[in-house]
């Protein structure tokens, strides 16, 4: 199998946090499918933060890792987004946000210090947490008729796809990740079922 079947990401959320001169720099971590997810959680931390005076984040998502965003939230022009992004890319992460919340300590660190925390936090968090390598998975979408449903779960159960969404009724609708190194394989099973009707998702 090739590398490009696979990618590298964390299972779980971790969190750590690094103190500097007062200041503390809260590190969250999460594996994360889209950038609605990273929104969502950067209000949370906004909530449960309130009285921190920076929420600054990075994330990347994407099997190729070609989607990205990074903020310093206020603090100077690349002491943060950026460290915490960098921290992302050197251990060849994907579907992964980083979200880094200050409480000011009274000292100001300067652009060397805040690089140095932004980047110590983001390292802490992502070393308490197992890197796994997950397999790049292609969505499609199945539709086929009730008594067909052992037959499609066979296969899916057979090929490890993910099932995303299912709705059971009179007619079927199920959701699947397949792996890309399987996709030929899977795809003329389920070809050879007739009745199923196969479509790809495509993710915007």
């Amino acid at each position: 199998m090739s590398e490009q079947d696979f990618y590298q990401t964390i299972e779980k959320a971790s969190f750590a946090e690094f103190k500097d001169r007062g200041s503390k720099f809260l590190a969250y971590a999460y594996p994360v499918q889209a950038a609605t997810e990273c929104r969502k959680l950067l209000l949370q931390l906004k909530k449960d933060h309130p009285k921190a005076v920076h929420h600054c984040f990075a994330w990347r998502l994407g099997w190729d890792g070609n989607q990205f965003r990074s903020s310093d939230d206020g603090e100077p022009s690349g002491t943060a987004g950026k460290p915490i992004l960098g921290q992302i890319d050197s251990k060849q992460l994907t579907h992964l946000a980083v979200f880094v919340v200050r409480y000011f300590g009274g000292t100001l660190l300067g652009v060397p210090g805040l690089i140095q925390a932004y980047k110590s936090a983001t390292a802490m968090a992502l070393q308490l947490v197992p890197i796994v390598q997950k397999p790049i998975e292609i969505l499609y979408e199945l539709q086929f008729n009730y008594t067909q449903m052992n037959d499609v779960m066979n296969i899916i159960k057979q090929f490890g796809c993910s099932v995303m969404k299912q709705e059971m009724q009179l007619f079927c609708l199920l959701q699947i990740g397949v792996s890309r190194a399987r996709l030929e394989e899977v795809l003329y099973k389920l070809k050879e079922l007739h009745t199923v009707e196969v479509k790809k998702i495509i993710v915007a």
